[in-house]
């Protein structure tokens, strides 16, 4: 049995999940890209210069945790070295979503302040964290890949600057979608907040009521397990 037929399943899922980040403009032309680690050295990855709408089951690629296609018939995403090092860094972390959603895109090219790194909404705190600006990286680079070094170990969604969004979690490609649009939502409401004037935040005795929430629900806390103790860690260090 080869591994489209093995993992036929997750295949089917992970080319949904490529027609809903099309479908809701979270990429276009042949923009961004996902991969999905299945085994301990099987990763589901899409391929190059391919529309997500338009993708379908045959055209997915499968690759180890060096880079070699094991399976498929297309090359996979430019991207790859930023995944190996996902991977490789966060052995963790089963699924990686990197798309342009509109509004998490414009933190992406703003001066000043990133507002993604702040507490607005509950459900953004529990479920997606703070989201770091990492510096421009010429893309299918090495240097994009290396540019995720000092903030890869604490957090799970990251802007590249001038570039896009990437979000990665323990759960399958489903859940990362998930995060994409909770992140989505949010950095749409806050921007639209920001014309208005200044916006408030949870403060820290908010945040440490998400924290106990974050413990009956039994949430994993972002980041390399153990590297962050609370959400209070994260999105009040100095205090």
């Amino acid at each position: 049995m080869n591994l489209l037929e093995k993992y036929a399943a997750q295949v089917a899922i992970f080319v949904k999940v490529c027609h809903k980040l099309a479908k809701n403009m979270y990429v276009t032309s042949q923009g961004g890209n996902l991969a999905w680690k299945l085994a301990e050295d099987v990763i589901l990855i899409t391929p190059t210069q391919i529309h997500k709408g338009d993708m379908q089951p045959p055209d997915v690629v499968f690759i180890d945790l060096a880079g070699e296609v094991v399976e498929g018939s297309l090359r996979p995403t430019g991207e790859k070295p930023m995944y190996l090092k996902f991977f490789a860094d966060r052995p963790d972390v089963a699924s990686v979503i990197h798309c342009h959603p509109p509004y998490v895109c414009a933190t992406a090219v703003m001066t000043g302040e990133n507002p993604l790194t702040r507490p607005f909404y509950p459900e953004t705190v529990i479920e997606v964290g703070p989201v770091p600006i990492v510096p421009y990286g010429e893309p299918l680079t090495e240097e994009l890949a290396e540019n995720f070094s000092p903030l890869i170990g604490k957090y799970n969604s990251f802007v590249m600057a001038n570039h896009g969004l990437v979000t990665m979690c323990r759960g399958d490609i489903e859940q990362a979608l998930a995060t994409v649009d909770i992140l989505e939502a949010s950095a749409k409401s806050v921007l639209i907040a920001l014309q208005f004037g200044p916006v408030k935040e949870l403060d820290r005795h908010a945040v440490e009521g998400l924290d106990t929430v974050m413990g009956k629900r039994k949430l994993p806390m972002f980041g390399s397990p153990g590297v962050n103790g609370s959400l209070v860690d994260l999105y009040f260090p100095q205090d």
